[in-house]
């Protein structure tokens, strides 16, 4: 089912700044959590209705990889948009790549210039995000962190992602999800 501009259920606990306050884009307002946290599915599908961009909720059994992800939701690999977050010396950043992509070290310090590079822990992604692992959804800039996406992914008409949880996904157009993500758009991911 696509949405557009409509609120679905009984809407977020999280409250939007502003636009234009904060990083990322004029489009893409942080959300800062009010007690006690929700899960993000919900403040992620009011977002998105709010923004007037068309996307489908999916939910299926909780998935555990990208691949798993991706036949749930009869969806390509590399249409998956895979969502980490890294400490880069001490500041976290969220990265997004292709789900048939892995990282590539060397190119992600050189662009994040640091020596020290490192997947935060799942309790630190939590508190940084409200969300399991495998379950962060591609918008870092809702969670107030600088956002990193990898040009493959940007070459594709759609894209899918779990929502805040492993058993959620949306599916909405790529130039939607690069438009309101905020983010710096760099090549950082390899086969």
């Amino acid at each position: 089912m696509y949405h557009r501009g409509r609120r679905r259920g009984t809407g977020p606990s999280l409250t939007p700044s502003p636009p234009g306050h904060g990083p990322g884009s004029p489009e893409a307002p942080i959300l800062t959590p009010v007690e006690p946290q929700p899960p993000p599915q919900p403040a992620v599908t009011a977002w998105l209705a709010a923004a007037g961009v068309p996307f489908r909720v999916l939910e299926h059994a909780p998935v555990r990889t990208s691949a798993e992800a991706a036949a749930v939701r009869g969806t390509p690999l590399e249409a998956g948009a895979k969502a980490l977050v890294v400490r880069a010396d001490n500041r976290p950043v969220h990265i997004v790549l292709p789900a048939d992509r892995r990282i590539d070290n060397a190119r992600l310090r050189a662009l994040l210039g640091t020596r020290r590079l490192r997947f935060v822990t799942p309790d630190e992604l939590l508190t940084l995000t409200g969300c399991a692992p495998g379950a962060v959804p591609p918008f870092g800039n809702l969670f107030g962190l600088e956002v990193l996406v990898d040009e493959e992914l940007t070459r594709g008409t759609e894209i899918a992602f779990n929502a805040g949880s492993r058993a959620v996904s949306i599916t909405m157009r790529c130039a939607d999800f690069i438009r309101l993500a905020g983010a710096r758009i760099a090549r950082f991911a390899q086969s």
